[in-house]
C-alpha cells in the first residue's frame, strides 16, 4: 500500500517514498523519493519546497563564460529545465553516494514519465558527464548526446562545443569540460598511474591519465587501460596540462571505444 503523508497547513510538501514512475533499469536506485520543485538555481540545482537541493547526476549543463561559450545557450538550457521541473512533483532516484560535497542530492530525475536528464541531452541542452563514483547510464546518455550532436541541436550548433581531436585541443581549452576523439597511440602504467598517449611526443601531445586511486574502478570493470592502445576512443572531462593538454578520467564511463573506420567528428 502506498504510504500517504499529510501536508502541513503551511503548504510545505514533505519528501516521501515514490512508487509510481517506472525507472530505466540502468538507474538501479537504492532509494526513490518525491518532492515539489519551486525553482531552478542558476547552477542547475533543483530547489524543493522543503529546502533541499538536488542536482542532475550524469550530465553537465552549458555554463556560458565558464565554457568560453555564448551565454544564451546556458540560459536556454536553464529555461528548458525550468519548464520541465518547476512547480512539478519530481521523482528523485538516488544511489550511493547520495549527496555531493555541498549536501545536495545527486539524483536521476523524473517528471511523470519524462526522464529529465535524457530529455535535456536529446534536445542538445546538456552533455553527458559521468562522475567517478557514479557512472550509471553512461551509454544511454552517450547515445542521446550523439543524436543531438548529429542533428546540431542546442549547444551542438555552437563552435565552442565542437568535439575536439588530439590535434585541435589546445591551451585555449584549459579549465573547460571537453569531449575529445582520437586514436590512442600507446598506453602504459607507471607508478600506479595510467597514461594514454594520443601522439608520438608525450611532451607536447594530448594525453589521458588515470590516477592510482581511480584505477580500482577500471580493475573492478576488468579493464586494463593498456588495452586502449591502438583503439579510437571518445573521452570526456576537464582539460588540464601535463606537458601537453591532458584530461584525467576517474571512471570507465568517461571513455568509449569507437569503431576505427568511423569518422565521428561532427
Amino acid at each position: 500500500m502506498r504510504t500517504v503523508f499529510l501536508v502541513c497547513a503551511l503548504g510545505i510538501g514533505l519528501l516521501r517514498p515514490a512508487h509510481g514512475a517506472p525507472l530505466d533499469p540502468c538507474i538501479a536506485p537504492s532509494e526513490r523519493i518525491t518532492g515539489h520543485v519551486v525553482r531552478v538555481e542558476v547552477n542547475g540545482a533543483l530547489i524543493l519546497d522543503d529546502g533541499r537541493a538536488a542536482v542532475l547526476e550524469g550530465i553537465r549543463l552549458p555554463k556560458g563564460g565558464a565554457d568560453r561559450a555564448p551565454q544564451f545557450l546556458a540560459a536556454q538550457a536553464l529555461n528548458a529545465l525550468s519548464g520541465l521541473a518547476v512547480n512539478r512533483v519530481v521523482t528523485l532516484a538516488l544511489r550511493d553516494p547520495k549527496e555531493d560535497r555541498y549536501g545536495r542530492l545527486r539524483a536521476q530525475v523524473y517528471v511523470d514519465d519524462t526522464w529529465v536528464q535524457l530529455a535535456l541531452l536529446r534536445e542538445g541542452f546538456a552533455r553527458a558527464a559521468p562522475a567517478p563514483a557514479r557512472g550509471e547510464c553512461a551509454r544511454t546518455f552517450d547515445a542521446a548526446e550523439n543524436s543531438a550532436r548529429t542533428a546540431r541541436l542546442g549547444l551542438w550548433a555552437a563552435g565552442a562545443y565542437a568535439l575536439r581531436t588530439p590535434d585541435t585541443i589546445s591551451n585555449a581549452d584549459l579549465g573547460t569540460f571537453q569531449i575529445v576523439e582520437g586514436r590512442v597511440e600507446n598506453a602504459s602504467v607507471k607508478g600506479g598511474r595510467a597514461y594514454l598517449n594520443f601522439g608520438t611526443d608525450w611532451k607536447t601531445d594530448f594525453t589521458v591519465t588515470i590516477a592510482p586511486d581511480d584505477m580500482a574502478r577500471f580493475r573492478a570493470a576488468n579493464i586494463d587501460p593498456r588495452d586502449y592502445a591502438g583503439k579510437t576512443v571518445r573521452v570526456r572531462g576537464f582539460v588540464d596540462r601535463l606537458n601537453g593538454p591532458e584530461i584525467e578520467i576517474g571512471t570507465p564511463a568517461a571513455i568509449a571505444i569507437l569503431p576505427d573506420a568511423r569518422d565521428v567528428r561532427r
